[in-house]
């Protein structure tokens, strides 16, 4: 099973141990358009601040965030599922599951990035800013500069197991499953159950809270027909589109009455 989620716009702050070794991050497919960005954000930040606030979409009060991005090569480096916070990351609480679970988070998590693509949690980044709807000067917008190195790479990746995509919109355009691939990828939305709306901040934490489940109960859904099943196993109650020609990802609606 391979889990995608959406980062974080918040971070924790950079460790101080050994910097960013990008050629040790997984999907080394990716190395060379993680540079690409990499150099690229460095020198816009250290640039002309003005402009650099306005490409990344910072507000005044953020206007903080730009230095970090000019440290990204020396600053040390943590694990990403420790550098990515807020609501779904603190549902999701990687550090207080298992020994077990944590194995099997690092080999079935990736977040989606702006900066990096794509990365496992056990992967080492230093804390950024830069999301994937910001549109670098000299590269364009990120989710089209992804594209491609993507759609090398993430197949690879899925191996050939189920796919369950949590990921915002935002993320969904640098990669999306085709073919065979999508055939076994699973969509989730969170709803309100009395309204059948989605709520942002419900939305996420209820997402964190079924990969947590999952991951807790060492599940291994073969495809989304088996996963829908397990989520009922575990307690959720989901609604399922099934897709109506091959080649296209199930849609689940998984309902929760309360929202907190």
């Amino acid at each position: 099973m391979l889990v995608l989620l959406p980062p974080s716009e918040g971070k924790a702050p950079s460790g101080r141990g050994t910097a960013l070794k990008l050629e040790s991050l997984s999907l080394p497919g990716l190395t060379e358009a993680r540079r690409a960005v990499l150099d690229e954000l460095a020198e816009l930040c250290a640039g002309d601040e003005e402009k650099a606030r306005e490409v990344l979409g910072l507000s005044e009060g953020l206007r903080g965030e730009i230095a970090k991005n000019t440290r990204l090569r020396s600053a040390g480096a943590r694990p990403a599922g420790e550098i990515y916070t807020g609501v779904l990351y603190d549902a999701l609480d990687l550090a207080s599951l298992d020994t077990a679970a944590k194995r099997r988070a690092s080999r079935s998590l990736l977040v989606f990035s702006g900066l990096w693509g794509a990365v496992r949690v056990t992967d080492r980044i230093p804390s950024y800013r830069c999301s994937m709807g910001v549109r670098l000067p000299g590269l364009g917008a990120l989710g089209a500069h992804w594209r491609t190195p993507m759609a090398a790479a993430l197949p690879e990746a899925a191996g050939d197991g189920l796919v369950l995509d949590l990921r915002s919109s935002a993320y969904t355009g640098a990669w999306k499953p085709k073919g065979e691939v999508a055939g076994r990828t699973a969509t989730v939305r969170v709803l309100h159950a009395p309204t059948r709306k989605v709520v942002s901040h419900f939305n996420k934490a209820t997402k964190g809270r079924i990969v947590r489940s999952l991951l807790a109960a060492g599940a291994a859904p073969a495809g989304p027909a088996e996963l829908v099943e397990t989520l009922r196993d575990l307690g959720y109650e989901v609604e399922v589109q099934a897709p109506a020609r091959a080649g296209t990802a199930w849609a689940l609606d998984v309902l929760v009455d309360e929202v907190h």
